[in-house]
Parts: structure tokens; C-alpha cells; sequence
């Protein structure tokens, strides 16, 4: 199911020029760091409505940008605005993503949020099932290039 990204090396008997194998070696690095760092992480974000939430959702999913996104209706947000004490009922949207495309899901959900200040936390994932953080990592691998629009 995930696969992991693999050292390259020269075919055998194929000799590199210098600056082939300083190339290589610094592709390889840079996927050593990527598999060292690219881990889970959590986006947190709340919704006035359960069909705006699932909207976001199906478009993360469906541009690769989340692995699954959790809707959990009926929650009340108790919070002062503009000096004032509001009290709303919200919709909760938990994003399973990997850092490297948090940033990325964050602009998307910002850019067509229906609140100015919409609540968007990127939460770290310190353990957890190996096989499911795998799973997430391995959907999330290949995301649609540019803004998705959920065409």
C-alpha cells in the first residue's frame, strides 16, 4: 500500500560524471529529509454548515490533498467577536494530511471559506497505528497540481 521513496543509485558499470553524482547525491538527501519529516498532521477547521464542510471535503479529497476528512456536526462555538459574546452552532472538519501540504490546505480552505477569520490549526501527529499513518501518507502522495475547484 505505501511505498516508500527509495535511495537511486547508478546502474552498475554506468559511471557518472562529477557533477551527475553530486546530482544524485543531492536528490538523495532530499529524500532522506523528506522521509524523515513529511509525517501526519491534523487540520482543524469549523464550518457553518454541514454541506459547506462536506464541499471542502470532497474537494480536499478528491485533489489528493487529504487522505479522509472528519464532519462532526452539532457542536456549539461559545467565542467574542468584534467585542461581542456570540454563541453558534458549527461544524467541526478534522483534515488527515502530511506537513509537507498543510500550508497548501490551509490556502485552499482559506480562499473559500465563508468566514473572514476562519479557525484553521495544523496540529502535529506524534504516534499512532503505523498502518493508518501509512495509508495517509501513501493518498496523499501525488496531489492535483494548482487551486482545486472540485471539477
Amino acid at each position: 500500500m505505501f511505498r516508500r521513496l527509495e535511495s537511486i543509485h547508478a546502474p552498475a558499470g554506468l559511471a557518472l560524471s562529477c557533477r551527475e553524482q553530486e546530482t544524485l547525491e543531492a536528490r538523495n538527501r532530499r529524500l532522506a529529509y523528506l522521509q524523515e519529516n513529511d509525517k501526519a498532521v491534523l487540520v482543524y477547521s469549523t464550518f457553518p454548515s454541514l454541506e459547506t464542510a462536506e464541499a471542502e471535503g470532497v474537494r480536499l479529497v478528491d485533489a489528493g490533498l487529504a487522505a479522509c476528512v472528519n464532519i462532526l456536526p452539532g457542536m456549539v462555538s461559545i467565542y467574542a467577536w468584534e467585542g461581542k459574546r456570540h454563541r453558534d452552532a458549527e461544524v467541526v472538519m478534522i483534515i488527515k494530511t502530511r506537513s509537507t501540504l498543510a500550508d497548501r490546505v490551509v490556502a485552499e480552505v482559506r480562499g473559500r471559506h465563508p468566514y473572514e477569520t476562519p479557525a484553521l490549526l495544523i496540529l502535529p501527529v506524534d504516534g499512532g497505528s503505523q498502518a493508518y499513518i501509512a495509508w495517509l501518507l501513501d493518498q496523499t502522495r501525488s496531489p492535483v497540481a494548482g487551486p482545486t475547484d472540485g471539477t
